[in-house]
């Protein structure tokens, strides 16, 4: 058996960041033109774009598709992975950034959980104590009890479950190329969306098509990002750092969709960097 590649801290956490940027400028198209079509028809259109941007990569590691292991994981990953795109692009054009966001940051809390019970991983009371800061954080900056119940609520419900798990599943492929796991990801997306997409079609405007087609290229090479940042670094540190996407999607928030961050804002946004630099300090002496 190939013994598991050494963990690079900080290589995994640049690739996160990397991820959570790229993610957010396709998040903020979504946001602006989604409430105008139905979600899973951008879900279908990021799939196609995605796809011909991979599809040399498809073609030059052709030879690694082969004798494929875990079938049923690639599967249940490409499952979640579709529930969770298609409820997070409802959901953003639904509700304000900053609440999805909040929402979405109680996923890295319940992927580290099963990441404990599931895979074993060690996550250290350290990163424990720094979630439950940096969640509490989150909880203050954005003053939940202000935002009533909605269908975009239940959908960013959705979210959390059902992209923890495929979270667990990319963890449990890790050893899968990353050719294989785009591609699954990618033609799943499409495959399962194409039949519901071009139910609902809605004509894009002429106007909308360039940002359409950059949501599948922002978040196609945000998947890479995330592959790679899984590969290197474990669960219990990434976690905790990706609660500093919180500053980067409210500031879009503000800047980009006039969504002014309470008063809250700024003490839960340090709770939330506070946390995440304390749990990561020791890294450049591990390395």
């Amino acid at each position: 058996m190939t013994p598991d590649p050494a963990r690079d801290q900080i290589r995994g956490g640049a690739w996160l960041i990397a991820d959570m940027s790229l993610n957010i400028w396709a998040l903020s198209i979504v946001k602006w033109l989604g409430a105008g079509y139905p979600s899973v028809q951008i879900v279908f259109l990021r799939a196609l774009v995605g796809l011909a941007l991979i599809a040399p990569l498809i073609w030059h590691g052709r030879a690694r598709f082969r004798a494929l292991p875990d079938m049923r994981l690639h599967l249940a990953r490409v499952g979640l992975s579709v529930i969770t795109l298609s409820a997070s692009f409802y959901a953003i054009a639904r509700v304000p950034l900053a609440v999805f966001t909040a929402v979405g940051f109680t996923r890295p809390l319940v992927t580290m959980v099963m990441a404990a019970l599931l895979l074993r991983e060690e996550i250290g009371r350290r990163r424990w104590i720094a979630a439950c800061i940096a969640l509490a954080g989150v909880l203050v900056a954005v003053e939940p009890g202000a935002t009533g119940w909605s269908p975009g609520l239940a959908a960013l419900v959705v979210v959390v479950l059902a992209g923890s798990g495929a979270v667990i599943a990319t963890r449990s492929l890790r050893d899968a190329p990353a050719v294989v796991m785009m591609t699954f990801y990618t033609a799943g997306l499409a495959l399962v969306t194409a039949p519901l997409a071009l139910a609902r079609w809605q004509p894009v405007e002429t106007g909308h098509l360039l940002p359409l087609l950059l949501v599948g290229a922002f978040a196609q090479s945000a998947q890479l990002c995330f592959l790679r940042a899984h590969y290197h670094g474990s669960a219990g540190v990434l976690s905790v750092l990706g609660y500093l996407s919180l500053v980067l999607s409210v500031g879009t928030g503000w800047l980009v969709f006039g969504e002014v961050p309470g008063p809250a804002f700024g003490l839960g946004a340090a709770l939330v960097i506070g946390a995440a630099l304390w749990a990561n300090a020791d890294l450049r002496r591990r390395r």
